[in-house]
């Protein structure tokens, strides 16, 4: 990556977390820009113009180009490193993985979350306190198979760490922000803790 490359961030969230970790990992420099997505920073004509039309974050930019979505830009970033398998099995897997995360595990995970932190019980919506129960409940059956996974292999695919580890790893390390108990789930416990023993390892609030 020899161009100028900026991350659009809230620093809290999980997703833009895992695009600093992937870059730390690998020795990346990346310029970070911080928004206020409770003051609706990414919702101003400037960032949906400019940034992203979605009005999401993250977006890595690269020079004049913006990647959004926080496994591709993770992606983008890892290309050509030992966090992408080459193998053509352990490639697809590592994307069967990355994309689990995005359908099974963030949305329930995350999303209880930013809920319990950031919204406050008090402030949500009917709807979504009638959504906190079966999204609890599919959140913690997204950390059971994570555990039941990890009882036979160390890393997610293959046999050392990969973009499946780091996507994953982002909001299972801090699940307990939303009441998950990681305490009963061993397995994803150790996992946890190998990742944080890199020796470039970076916390998320770092």
């Amino acid at each position: 990556m020899t161009e100028r490359s900026v991350l659009h961030e809230f620093s809290a969230s999980g997703n833009c977390y895992k695009v600093r970790l992937t870059a730390a990992l690998l020795g990346i420099p990346l310029e970070r820009r911080e928004y206020d997505i409770m003051k609706g920073e990414t919702r101003t004509p400037e960032f949906l113009q400019n940034v992203n039309a979605n009005g999401r974050i993250p977006v890595l930019q690269i020079g004049e180009r913006f990647i959004p979505e926080s496994n591709a830009a993770c992606y983008y970033i890892a290309d050509g490193s030992n966090l992408i398998p080459t193998e053509r099995f352990d490639h697809a897997d590592m994307l069967r993985w990355m994309f689990w995360e995005q359908y099974n595990h963030e949305p329930n995970v995350a999303t209880l979350r930013f809920w319990m932190r950031w919204v406050g019980i008090d402030n949500l919506s009917e709807l979504q306190r009638l959504q906190m129960t079966p999204k609890r409940t599919a959140g913690n059956a997204a950390l059971r198979l994570m555990d039941d996974h990890l009882s036979g292999h160390e890393w997610f695919v293959g046999e050392v760490m990969s973009l499946a580890d780091i996507c994953l790893f982002a909001y299972t390390h801090v699940a307990s922000d939303a009441d998950f108990d990681l305490k009963s789930y061993p397995k994803v416990v150790e996992w946890i803790e190998r990742i944080k023993g890199h020796p470039h390892y970076l916390a998320m609030d770092a």
